[in-house]
């Protein structure tokens, strides 16, 4: 017979009542996980001079998150502040839906979000350098963007303002007698009228604004959409004309008020004022 013992000598046998090895288990430590918080933000127009088949389109908020400190290194690019982009990348950055895209967005649709950012950023006290309307005295005041309120989307109706189908608006140009098709700006157009600035001031031109802005926001005149023919109204229309465009485009396009009580510190001077969008607006003094 095999001598088993002989066999398995020299073999570990494990003893029964030996307890088996422990075997020591490493645990990898995990980073951090942070969820970055994200608000929804009521858009001016209520979606509703968006196009069908925008991502806006008859939707009255948008989702964006918080700013991050990652965020903030956008704000602080040089190459993208020389560029003037800065701003809306870091809109771009913040916007959950990655298919709304910031050029399209409405000047006041935009105005409403950079607010916001800004709010659920650095909070809602801003001090900006305000020139008294009384004294001319430059003084440091405190604005509260939280009173921020928005103009109806719809406050064409409240004037008398005929929309189009291709939510486009209808002014009746009185001295010269002529209909005025008008569009809403978007951010790409606010883009285009910044370049188109810089650009006569690098050639020493003189400036255009005005004329440059009309030019973007009438469509067409009588009906006649010929860019020749907007072009050559835009160069002729009466002074009277051209402020009643302006000043009926501000009425009805639909944007976040920036309009704050004001109190001078030098003369007690007490009136409304634009809350500026200062150089401080995104880089706070504290």
């Amino acid at each position: 017979m095999r001598n088993n013992q002989d066999r398995l000598s020299g073999l570990a046998v494990p003893n029964a009542a030996q307890e088996p090895p422990v075997q020591q288990q490493q645990t990898e430590q995990q980073p951090l996980q942070f969820v970055t918080p994200t608000e929804f933000v009521e858009l001016p127009s209520a979606g509703q001079l968006y196009p069908e088949g925008h991502p806006l389109h008859g939707v009255q908020t948008i989702e964006i998150r918080h700013m991050t400190a990652k965020d903030e290194d956008i704000l602080t690019s040089r190459s993208l502040l020389k560029k003037g982009v800065a701003i809306d990348r870091l809109l771009q950055n913040i916007i959950v839906d990655r298919s709304i895209k910031v050029s399209d967005l409405l000047i006041g649709d935009k105005n409403a979000i950079i607010v916001a950012c800004r709010v659920n950023g650095y909070g809602s006290d801003y001090e900006a350098k305000i020139v008294c309307p009384s004294c001319t005295t430059s003084v440091d005041f405190n604005f509260d963007l939280s009173l921020c309120e928005m103009n109806p989307h719809d406050a064409y109706k409240h004037w008398g303002i005929e929309k189009t189908v291709n939510n486009t608006f209808v002014i009746h140009a009185e001295k010269t007698g002529v209909d005025v098709e008008i569009r809403l700006l978007n951010s790409k157009d606010e883009v285009v009228l910044s370049q188109l600035s810089e650009k006569r001031r690098k050639n020493k031109l003189p400036e255009s604004n005005l004329t440059n802005q009309l030019r973007r926001i009438i469509v067409s005149v009588d009906g006649n959409n010929n860019p020749a023919y907007v072009d050559s109204f835009v160069q002729n229309m009466p002074a009277v004309d051209s402020r009643l465009i302006r000043r009926t485009y501000q009425k009805i396009a639909p944007n976040i008020d920036m309009i704050q009580d004001f109190i001078c510190s030098e003369c007690d001077f007490e009136g409304e004022v634009n809350v500026p969008f200062g150089a401080n607006f995104f880089w706070p003094k504290q």
